[in-house]
């Protein structure tokens, strides 16, 4: 008996981090992940379609990422930090055996191989990881999700063609570099804003209307994106369709409780007052299943038996030795880890994961009479990186389920294919941070980046507006480095690491750092506009800062000025 589908989804993102930075913050952020989660996830895709399995995974590569994976730069850094691995490994191998400890010999025997084998996978894939993504997913492998340009949080940006730039930037880089433009997006921290009045978070200006983030998306020709569960939760009813669509009267969520109003089990689409069958899809995270995995305490990675995260041998690029043994002992508690005990324990989890999902579609069925669809949102870099086992478990749960006969693992765009929605609603405003709110990009500790922020937004639009690029290559040439300044300032990264007290330095010096290009950019391009001679003539700082920008910030080749036309 078919009782439903489940749908994967990994969004994969790292910050700009090319030229700004090694260790502790900066590019090693990026060999970490690919070595920990992106090649051990590729790894993963062809292991099952060689059990013929095929995967169908949901994986969002944000734009950002896909620049920095598909740089000549990256790909040297990378084979020196791997190299700079295998050394590690060899050195400790050797001490260790020194003082007698044969196991944790041992366990640096294994971190060479992995990091030799890791070398070896990255040669054979072309040194190009999103060629390798992207032939799977036109294997049917997998959906390739986009994202904004930077991952911009966009309910809170001053000006709509901000909104629209970096979703129209973001879809143009992964178009380039994958060879197709994606029509699902993952929406930077599932932040979502209806259609109505607005109001800055900083009291900049009173309120506005403003289009809602799912009519943006409809219009840049998105099909579907995602949300917290607490969206879905206190949706308000507005359109279904039977054989056609029609507004309904009232709240149906209560009247109509066999059409999965109000469930995280079904996509809604989002209208508003437009024609529905114009507007996006919103599928929704099941927060207990992912709670399996997500919850520091109660979750698969805080067992014992998996590797620990936090202590490393040695300073800087340490490797590690020791399992969590506990979440209740300090790191100098910590015993040696143990793969042997690995396998076991990572298959015992994924069947109670899958036994989890069954269990929740088995009831949704009971109860409403129809086929669900059970959609499990994970930052990709939780599995591998974070949870070093991570992929093996991803591994075992899609061999799983993919046995199962009564459940379809499906990507988001093929249920949609499959099951197009029959209901539509309005949705509150949220986002799958803390509370569900904005609180952790726009408090008082980053009040004042929103500031600058909004500042720079009314500038370049100024500039872009009055003056004459359209005729003049040089004077485009400048706007298009500023441009390029401001979509990297943008990123909801630097209020991120600020809010949480992670790197906070290196959030509030890369900000500045985008800041001070842009504004320098913003105005050697307002004197260039009066004075066509005025690039033979800069100062000391503006050539300087003309430098700075084309040497450390190699994204975008391809800026388009029309992006920011509303």
């Amino acid at each position: 008996m078919a009782l439903g589908s489940f749908c994967l989804v990994l969004h994969g993102h790292l910050p700009y981090v090319l030229h700004h930075g090694t260790w502790p913050h900066g590019e090693d952020w990026l060999y970490e992940a690919v070595a920990e989660t992106y090649l051990p996830l590729l790894a993963v895709l062809d292991e099952c379609a060689a059990w013929n399995s095929p995967p169908r995974l949901t994986v969002g590569l944000t734009p950002v990422l896909l620049e920095q994976l598909s740089h000549e730069h990256f790909k040297l850094g990378f084979d020196r930090y791997l190299a700079d691995r295998v050394d590690r490994a060899k050195a400790d191998r050797k001490a260790f055996e020194k003082q007698g400890e044969a196991h944790l010999s041992y366990l640096a025997s294994r971190w060479q191989a992995f990091y030799e084998e890791t070398a070896a996978h990255f040669e054979r894939l072309g040194r190009n990881i999103p060629a390798a993504f992207a032939e799977r997913a036109d294997q049917g492998w997998i959906e390739i999700l986009t994202s904004c340009a930077t991952h911009a949080y966009l309910p809170l940006l001053l000006e709509d063609s901000s909104v629209r730039a970096q979703l129209r930037a973001g879809a143009a880089t992964s178009e380039r570099v994958l060879g197709r433009r994606p029509t699902g997006i993952w929406l930077p921290e599932n932040a979502y804003r209806p259609t109505g009045p607005w109001r800055p978070p900083i009291g900049w200006g009173g309120a506005r209307d403003r289009p809602g983030t799912d009519r943006v998306l409809a219009e840049e020709g998105f099909t579907h994106f995602f949300v917290e569960h607490h969206l879905i939760e206190k949706c308000r009813s507005e359109w279904v369709r039977d054989g056609q669509w029609h507004r309904v009267d009232g709240d149906l969520a209560a009247r109509d409780p066999g059409r999965g109003w109000r469930s995280v089990h079904e996509p809604v689409g989002v209208a508003g007052d437009r024609d529905p069958s114009a507007g996006p899809a919103a599928f929704a995270r099941d927060p207990r299943i992912c709670e399996q995995v997500w919850s520091g305490t109660v979750g698969y990675p805080a067992d014992g038996v998996y590797l620990e995260f936090h202590k490393k041998h040695g300073e800087k690029r340490g490797l590690r030795y020791w399992k969590i043994t506990s979440t209740k002992v300090d790191l100098g508690g910590k015993e040696p880890y143990y793969p042997d005990d690995v396998p076991g324990k990572v298959h015992e989890h994924a069947q109670h994961f899958c036994d989890r999902v069954r269990e929740t579609l088995a009831e949704y069925k009971r109860r409403t009479g129809r086929q669900g669809v059970v959609v499990a949102c994970f930052d990709a870099e939780l599995f591998g990186h974070w949870w070093f086992e991570g992929t093996r478990f991803l591994r075992d749960v899609v061999l799983t389920l993919n046995a199962d006969p009564d459940i379809t693992l499906a990507t988001a765009g093929q249920y949609l294919r499959d099951h197009p929605v029959d209901k539509a609603a309005w949705l509150p405003e949220g986002s799958w941070g803390e509370a569900g709110d904005h609180r952790v990009w726009t408090n008082p500790k980053v009040a004042w980046m929103w500031e600058i922020e909004y500042r720079c937004e009314m500038l370049f639009g100024k500039l872009t507006f009055h003056l004459p690029w359209r005729r003049r290559a040089d004077l485009r040439r400048m706007l298009e480095k500023a441009a390029r300044e401001l979509l990297l300032l943008q990123a909801s990264d630097w209020p991120f690491v600020i809010s949480r007290s992670q790197a906070v330095d290196y959030g509030i010096k890369r900000f500045m750092q985008h800041v001070s290009r842009f504004e320098c950019l913003a105005d050697i391009a307002e004197c260039l506009a009066s004075d066509s001679q005025y690039l033979s003539q800069l100062n000391e700082v503006e050539r300087f800062e003309i430098q700075d920008a084309e040497i450390h910030d190699v994204i975008f080749p391809h800026i388009d000025l029309n992006w920011w036309n509303v």
